[in-house]
Formats: C-alpha cells, sequence, structure tokens
C-alpha cells in the first residue's frame, strides 16, 4: 500500500484527506491541531465576535487515514523522511506539504516583537485575551490593510466600539487592488465608522507603545501585524527554488523539479493567483489526479487552469464586499450573505 504523508491539515490538507478517505492509500497528515481551523474566520475569533469552537472541524475518518498531530521541524527528501520535534521520523513514499504561512516582517525593527498576529489558531487567541485586556478608550493599530486587515478592523470596530481603530495602509486606498469600486467603498465605510485609516503609510518601526510611520510616531495600546505572509521557516530552510516571496517553484503537476515525489500545496506554493483556502483545495484536487495516474503507472493527465470563483470579504456581520466571477464587483449585504452562505456550505460538507 502506497505510504502518503500530507504536511499541514488547512484548506489543501484537508481536501486530500476527504478524496482519499475511502482509498486504499495508507495516508498520515500531520498538524499541530487535532482539527481542521477555518484561518479565514481568524479574523472574527481576534475580534472575540468567534469562540474556537466556531473555526473547528473533525478531520474526516477513514480506514487507512492516521494522524499525527505534533510539530514538522525538518523535511528530508533524500531519505523520504519528516521528522518531528518529539523525534518522531514518518517516512513516505510521497509527500504532501501543505504547512501554510507565517508572518513575514520585512526586517521593520520592532515588528516582531512588539506585535500580535492573527496567522494561527493559538496567536489568534492570543490578540483576543490581549484586546479583552484593554481599557475603553485605547488604540488598536493594524498594520496592513490587505483582506485581514480590512476584515479585522471592521469587525473589531463592531466588538469594541469604545476602542479607536488605526489601519496602516501601504496603498492610495484600502484594497485598491480589487476594483475601484471596492476599494472606494471600503474606505468610506471606514471613515463612515470612525476607523482611522492611514493611506500611503510607510512603517519604518514599531515599540511596545507606538507606531513609527515615516517621521511620525502614532501612539498604539496593542499593534496588530498583517502587512504580509511567507512559507513556514521549515519550508523555506529546504533551500528549493524559490519565487521573491519565498514560494517554492513547481512543475505543472505541482511537484518540486527535482523531487517527483514531493508535492507542495497552498501558501507555500508559487502560484500566479494570490494565496487563499479555495485555491488550495483546486490544487490538491489536482495532486490527487496526479497521484491516482502516476500510482495506476498512467501518464500524468493535462491540468486544467485552475478557475477561481472570486473573492468575498466582510465589514461586521452586515456588510461586505467582493469580486465574483472574475470581474463583478459586489459591495454591501450581499456579499456579505454570499460568505456566510460559503461557510455554511463549508462546515456542512465535511
Amino acid at each position: 500500500m502506497k505510504q502518503l504523508v500530507v504536511l499541514g491539515g488547512g484548506y489543501g490538507g484537508m481536501r486530500i484527506c476527504e478524496r482519499f478517505k475511502d482509498e486504499e492509500v495508507a495516508v498520515t497528515l500531520v498538524d499541530r491541531l487535532p482539527y481542521h481551523a477555518l484561518k479565514t474566520e481568524y479574523y472574527a475569533l481576534a475580534a472575540g465576535t468567534l469562540s474556537d469552537r466556531d473555526v473547528r472541524i473533525a478531520f474526516p475518518e477513514g480506514e487507512h487515514l492516521t494522524y499525527k498531530y505534533g510539530h514538522v521541524v525538518k523535511i528530508s527528501p533524500e531519505t523520504n523522511s519528516v521528522h518531528l520535534q518529539d523525534g518522531t521520523e514518518l517516512f513516505y513514499d510521497d509527500l504532501i506539504i501543505a504547512l501554510g504561512c507565517e508572518d513575514k516582517y520585512h526586517n521593520i525593527p520592532g515588528a516582531q516583537e512588539f506585535t500580535y498576529s492573527i496567522q494561527t489558531l493559538e496567536e489568534s487567541r492570543k490578540t483576543q485575551q490581549a484586546i479583552c485586556g484593554l481599557t475603553p478608550g485605547a488604540v488598536v493599530s493594524i498594520v496592513g490593510a490587505g483582506l485581514s486587515g480590512v476584515e479585522l478592523a471592521s469587525e473589531l470596530h463592531e466588538s469594541r466600539k469604545d476602542l479607536k481603530i488605526r489601519l496602516f495602509d501601504r496603498g492610495p486606498s484600502v484594497l485598491s487592488f480589487l476594483s475601484d469600486k471596492v476599494s472606494t467603498y471600503v474606505q468610506e465605510w471606514f471613515e463612515e465608522h470612525d476607523v482611522e485609516v492611514i493611506n500611503n503609510s510607510n512603517v519604518t518601526f514599531v515599540t511596545a507603545d507606538d507606531v513609527q510611520n515615516g517621521d511620525e510616531a502614532y501612539p498604539s495600546n496593542l499593534t496588530i501585524w498583517t502587512a504580509g505572509t511567507q512559507p513556514v521557516k521549515v519550508v523555506r530552510d529546504l533551500g528549493f527554488e524559490a519565487d521573491s516571496g519565498g514560494r517554492i517553484k513547481l512543475t505543472e503537476h505541482h511537484h518540486v523539479p527535482e523531487h517527483e515525489n514531493v508535492f507542495v500545496i497552498g501558501d507555500c506554493a508559487s502560484l500566479p493567483y494570490a494565496p487563499s483556502g479555495q485555491l488550495a483545495e483546486h490544487q490538491a484536487d489536482q495532486v490527487v489526479d496526479v497521484l491516482q495516474a502516476k500510482w495506476d503507472g498512467k501518464k500524468l493527465p493535462k491540468l486544467p487552469e485552475i478557475k477561481l470563483r472570486g473573492m468575498l470579504g466582510s465589514l461586521g456581520k452586515s456588510d461586505g464586499f467582493g469580486i465574483v466571477m472574475g470581474k463583478q464587483a459586489l459591495t454591501g449585504k450581499v456579499p456579505r450573505l454570499l460568505k456566510s452562505g460559503v461557510l455554511w456550505k463549508h462546515k456542512k460538507i465535511k
């Protein structure tokens, strides 16, 4: 029986297990958590509007599915093995790396030491606890106005209207990479709800008490970092060829060029799309097709272009924004309802 090891129980790793749960393949999934967690909802967990039970989904069950809980410290493609922090060594015929990402601090002094994060469930819990301890009138600074920063800022405003929320955005308008309609709508939403947005920001260092933006210091009681990501360190240490963001370059069949049995999916993979849970699931489906053909001794399939349905974002519990069908911009209640529906469906089918 083929021995498949999957590193990471995120969206991609979860999809792999779902596809193989009834197959004659020995699948071992390694994750630090004993359940799949909805990373796209970590902003709400940090803001205090969801409990961590709301973002958990049980891993699928199957006769040949095995789960190993631990921290991956080394991947050795030369010996087809994976090393865990507790000393366990796992051997594989094929490996799928889906370990996700961590914050990228861009060498900004103090950023790693003095900011909170929403990259993992554990970090989101810590951020929530820190926010709960803030007194009325305290200032929360969010550095980075991508999707995570925007959703966190709006949710936190809704959760703690007594706090002063400040969002640092490198662009001329928040989410300017999406569309003018979405960017304008979100920027105006923040203005109407007294969330301060610092556009064209240039954060140069962070301390425990302030955020230095250019020549001006902005006092801050708590600072949260959402200004970029990179693959986790154990993946970066592999030394495989990577793009400028540190993501591993792959063949058309999603494996590392020099190791045909090492596949990479999700945030660690270099693809012509922005990382997302939706993308990781699509990529996982294609990797399953490749593995099945490989194990059956068939020619590897020509994989179709991945077509994403779009993206949806929240502005609190009753407002939102999105891009669907590749280009159609949506704002208001409809995209928020659509996002709730997508989340419900994701939980329902698991």
